[in-house]
């Protein structure tokens, strides 16, 4: 075997995913460093974008229902929901989500 090792220009030898991927992307001390920088630099600024921009769309939002339209292919219910009444899908929000017959009630304010 330690011949081998001295003839290893010769005998093609397999090398291990991780020593090559450390060649490629040079995996040191600075790398941690250089994503740490790019978390607070790039990263938290961008999460408090959209947060900024999903409070003025917010703010700038209507705060009324759209009309209902009794569309039936909209609301097909071949059988009713296992829950309630069966007619409340899961997530039912009276606000947002109209029953085959319309919005349970007005909503007002936000």
């Amino acid at each position: 075997m330690a011949q081998l090792a001295k003839l290893g220009w010769l005998v093609p030898m397999r090398n291990m995913a991780t020593r090559s991927a450390v060649k490629q992307h040079g995996e040191g001390p600075g790398t941690a460093r250089t994503w740490k920088i790019l978390s607070f630099v790039v990263a938290l600024p961008g999460v408090g974008i959209c947060m900024l921009n999903a409070w003025l769309k917010k703010e700038n939002h209507p705060h009324e229902s759209p009309e209902f339209k009794p569309y039936t292919h909209l609301r097909i219910r071949t059988k009713p929901f296992p829950w309630g009444d069966g007619n409340h899908s899961l997530f039912h929000n009276s606000h947002a989500n109209p029953l085959p017959t319309g919005y349970e009630k007005e909503h007002h304010g936000p």
